[in-house]
C-alpha cells in the first residue's frame, strides 16, 4: 500500500514579528540570569546582620535594555546586514587598492607606540603620565608579548595550550628566586628566564606528543594547575602564598640605576629632577623592544623549514607526517619557543611589579591570553596586538569611568564587571568575525606573487 507524504509549507515570519517574540525570549532569559546576580545583593546592617537589598528597578533596566538590542538587532541590523551580502554578491568583483592607512599599518603603529610616552608626558607631565604609561601602555605590550609566545603555539603550529601561564610563573620566579638571593642582574637573568621557560616547555611536549584537540587541552591545563600549586605549597624556595618581595629593579644596562639611594642614580648621573617616571618610561621601552624581538623571531620563522613544518602540522597532522615531517620535534620546538617568551615576559613582570605572588598566575589569565590570539586571528601578529589593546585597555579604561557611578550609584564598582564586558565583547567579535580581528593571511611560501588567503578559504578558526 503506497503512503503519500504531502510536503510542509514554509512559513514566512514577518521581521517585526520574528523580532518581537526573539525580544522576549531575549528578555526572559536576562530576567532568569540576573535575577540573583542584579536583584538582589547581599549587605550587612548596622548589626552586622547579613540582609538582602531588593534592586529591582535596576534589573528591570537590564532586561528591557537587553530586549531592545534584540529587537532592534533582528528588527533592522539583521535585514541590513542580508541587503548589503546581496549587494555585494551581485556586484562585480573588483581589487580595491588598499589605502594610506592599510598600506602603512605598520609602520604607523610603530611609530606611535615610539612616540607613546612623549606624548603623555606632553599631555600629563611627568608625574601625571605614569598611570598612562604604566597601566595601559606597559600592560598592554606584556599581554601583547604573551598573545604573540602562545600564537606560535596555538596559531602556527594548531597546539591548543590552556596553561601557558606556566611559563609565565616561571620565568617571572626565576628572576626572582636568583635576583633576590644572589644578586644577578635582570640582563643576566632575562636570557636564562627564557632558558629555565623553554626548558619547562619542552618537558610538557613530551607528555602530549601523542595528543591532540581536547585531550591536549585538558593536560596543559593540568600542567599549568601543578606549577601553580607547586608554587603554593614549596614554601622553603617560593615562600608560598606570601609571596617574594623585594625583587631588584632593572638597570639601565648595568651603567645607572633607577633606585634613589643608589650612587649611580639616574638623575644624579645626568644632572636632571628626580622622579619615578623615568623607570616607568624605560620599563615601556623595554618591554617594547621585547615585544619587537618576539615579532621579529616569529617572522623569520616562519619563513624558515621549521615554521613552515608548524603550518602543515596545524592543518593536518597525519599528511604532515605522511610528508616525512618528524612531528615530535616540530611539537618540541613550538612548545619550547612559545615557552621562552613567556618566560621573557615572566621576569620582565618581575622586574616592574617587585613583588610576586601565585595569584598573579591563576588559570584566568591563560584564558584571557588565548582569548587574545583567537580574538586577533589566530596566525596574525597584527590582529592579536589589536585584540589586545581592545581587550586589556578596555578593561582598564573602566577604572576611568567614574561617572558610571552617578548612574549606578555610589557603591558601583565599575572594573568588578570587566570580565562581562570582556565575555560580551568576545560574543560580538565572534559573530562578527568568526575568524579574529584578521580574517586573511599572507602564506609563507608562495609562487611567483604574495597574494592574502581568505579566512572562507582555511579553516575555521585559523584564518
Amino acid at each position: 500500500m503506497a503512503v503519500t507524504v504531502s510536503p510542509e509549507r514554509d512559513v514566512v515570519v514577518p521581521p517585526m514579528q520574528r523580532a518581537i517574540r526573539e525580544a522576549l525570549y531575549a528578555g526572559a532569559i536576562a530576567l532568569g540570569l540576573f535575577v540573583l546576580f542584579i536583584g538582589l545583593r547581599t549587605d550587612q546592617n548596622i548589626s552586622n546582620e547579613l540582609i538582602l537589598v531588593q534592586r529591582w528597578g535596576l534589573l528591570a533596566l537590564v532586561v528591557v535594555a537587553v530586549a531592545a538590542g534584540r529587537f532592534l538587532y533582528v528588527a533592522y541590523a539583521v535585514p541590513a546586514m542580508e541587503r548589503s551580502r546581496a549587494e555585494k554578491a551581485k556586484a562585480p568583483a573588483v581589487a580595491a587598492e588598499p589605502g594610506f592607512v592599510r598600506r602603512n599599518f605598520n609602520k604607523i603603529g610603530v611609530t606611535v607606540l615610539i612616540l607613546y610616552p612623549v606624548a603623555m608626558v606632553l599631555a600629563f607631565g611627568f608625574q601625571g603620565s605614569l598611570k598612562w604609561v604604566d597601566n595601559f601602555g606597559i600592560q598592554i605590550l606584556i599581554y601583547v608579548m604573551l598573545a604573540w609566545g602562545l600564537n606560535i603555539v596555538v596559531g602556527l603550529a594548531g597546539l591548543l595550550d590552556l596553561g601557558y601561564v606556566a611559563f609565565y610563573a616561571v620565568g617571572a620566579y626565576a628572576y626572582a628566586l636568583l635576583g633576590t638571593h644572589f644578586g644577578l642582574s635582570f640582563w643576566i637573568l632575562l636570557p636564562a628566564a627564557g632558558a629555565m621557560a623553554a626548558f619547562w616547555g619542552v618537558m610538557l611536549g613530551f607528555p602530549v606528543l601523542r595528543l591532540r584537540g581536547d585531550y591536549l587541552a585538558i593536560v596543559t591545563l593540568a600542567f599549568g594547575e601543578i606549577i601553580r600549586l607547586v608554587i603554593i605549597n614549596w614554601r622553603e624556595v617560593t615562600n608560598g602564598s606570601a609571596g617574594i618581595s623585594g625583587i631588584p629593579k632593572v638597570s639601565f644596562f648595568g651603567l645607572m640605576s633607577f633606585n634613589v639611594s643608589d650612587p649611580n642614580y639616574i638623575a644624579k648621573v645626568l644632572g636632571i629632577a628626580q622622579s619615578g617616571a623615568y623607570y616607568k618610561i624605560f620599563l615601556y621601552y623595554l618591554i617594547l623592544g621585547l615585544c619587537f624581538f618576539t615579532a621579529f623571531v616569529t617572522i623569520r620563522l616562519r619563513r624558515l623549514p621549521v615554521g613552515r613544518a608548524w603550518e602543515a602540522l596545524r592543518e593536518d597532522e597525519i599528511a604532515c607526517r605522511s610528508l616525512g615531517i618528524n612531528t615530535t620535534t616540530t611539537k618540541l620546538t613550538a612548545f619550547a619557543t612559545g615557552a621562552m617568551f613567556g618566560g621573557f615576559a615572566g621576569s620582565f613582570f618581575a622586574a616592574r611589579q617587585g613583588f610576586v605572588s601565585p595569584e598573579s598566575f591563576v588559570f584566568l589569565e591563560s584564558a584571557i591570553i588565548l582569548a587574545i590570539v583567537v580574538l586577533g586571528g589566530m596566525g596574525s601578529l597584527g590582529g592579536i596586538a589589536v585584540a589586545a589593546l581592545v581587550m586589556i585597555g578596555g578593561t582598564e579604561i573602566l577604572r576611568e569611568l567614574g561617572f558610571l557611578k552617578a548612574v549606578f550609584g555610589p557603591d558601583f564598582t565599575p572594573e568588578l564587571y570587566r570580565m562581562l564586558l570582556f565575555g560580551m565583547a568576545m560574543v560580538i567579535v565572534m559573530l562578527w568575525k568568526p575568524r579574529g580581528f584578521v580574517g586573511s593571511r599572507e602564506p609563507t611560501a608562495f609562487l611567483k606573487e604574495r597574494r592574502a588567503v581568505s579566512g572562507s578559504f582555511t579553516k575555521e578558526g585559523h584564518g
